[in-house]
């Protein structure tokens, strides 16, 4: 098998400033002034945002790869629908294999995610809102209205930087490992400067308190849900699993973009598993298992979990599903909300 990626999801010289991120640094001068460009050619109308029709939240980040915006967005969707809204997702779903040209996709809970994307897959399963995937997020967002005109918010996953679907909010996720070496591509992580405008910065509370700027602030908690077998269905709580299985030699496989964060989740808890980090989307394959101890427990995350329909029974009835609780703070839904009214033309309190 070959070697996994680093656990932070990055190369470790983006977490640091060294001879290769300060040789590659010209580059990401190169590279912000490209960006301003860009930014540049829409501010002047040069280039064009196409409107959705209703408004639209992006809730993406500064860095490459995941922050944790997946379970962001389907936190927003579920407390969106509990208050009434009908939200829609779009996405470009990476890591799918594209059937049929650039055209945009309609996303069930059982599609292939090999021709839809993990992530979509993945929300359409845990919100039920219909989800729409294409390399254009704008004509993704055309297609999902034309499909269900009762869709009255899209909330776009990642997208922060493809500024053709014109939005009216902006959240941006960050995680621990915030902007690495504070470098832009290639010699760092980032994708767009720190600095750059963005309606709320949402993370760990501790991590919130090193940046200054950003908007509002909102401080989310992440913590482990319940634990399926994917075989047969039962659900055990954290410390019921514990309890019952947590004794066992353990393996733990995330192909994830920050996997440390699931690994650092289950330790939290007391359990001590052989770790294995997967390239982000990357497939799950039988080989993934290679060097755990035999017949072991191991133990995926949700969107992992999404990619294992095609491994072999004996397989599947080694793993073990752990969902995540994400906590968001009270007072934001009603300030979402208060925007998207705003957006929308109504009048607010």
């Amino acid at each position: 098998m070959a070697s996994s990626p680093a656990p932070s999801g990055w190369p470790g010289w983006w977490l640091r400033r060294g001879l290769l991120s300060w040789t590659l640094s010209p580059l990401s001068l190169l590279f912000a002034g490209l960006t301003a460009l860009r930014r540049a050619l829409y501010r002047a109308g040069v280039l064009r945002s196409q409107a959705a029709g209703v408004p639209v939240v992006v809730v993406g980040n500064l860095t490459v790869g995941g922050a944790g915006k997946t379970p962001l967005i389907a936190a927003l969707a579920q407390g969106l629908q509990q208050a009434g809204w009908r939200p829609g997702i779009v996405s470009r779903g990476y890591g799918r294999r594209v059937a049929g040209g650039d055209a945009p996709i309609q996303v069930e809970a059982h599609s292939d995610p090999a021709l839809c994307g993990d992530e979509p897959v993945l929300l359409a399963r845990l919100t039920g809102c219909p989800v729409v995937v294409g390399r254009r997020r704008a004509q993704a967002a055309q297609a999902l209205r034309a499909a269900r005109p009762e869709v009255d918010v899209i909330l776009s996953d990642d997208g922060l930087q493809h500024l053709a679907l014109a939005r009216d909010i902006e959240l941006v996720v960050v995680d621990q490992r915030l902007w690495g070496n504070g470098f832009l591509l290639p010699a760092g992580p980032l994708r767009e400067s720190p600095a750059r405008s963005r309606d709320a910065t949402l993370g760990p509370e501790a991590v919130l308190r090193r940046i200054d700027g950003g908007g509002r602030h909102f401080a989310l908690q992440r913590g482990p849900g319940d634990f399926t077998h994917l075989s047969s269905g039962l659900s055990l709580s954290p410390p019921q699993f514990v309890e019952r299985i947590g004794g066992q030699p353990l393996g733990a496989v995330a192909g994830i973009g920050h996997p440390a964060q699931f690994f650092d989740m289950l330790r939290a808890l007391g359990l001590s598993p052989q770790t294995r980090a997967l390239g982000d989307h990357q497939p799950l394959a039988a080989d993934a298992l290679d060097g755990f101890p035999p017949a072991c427990p191991v133990l995926l995350t949700e969107k992992d979990a999404i990619k294992s329909g095609a491994l072999p029974p004996d397989l599947r009835e080694r793993f073990w599903v752990v969902g995540l609780r994400l906590q968001t703070p009270p007072d934001l839904l009603p300030w979402l909300q208060q925007r998207l009214e705003k957006a929308r033309g109504l009048p607010t309190a």
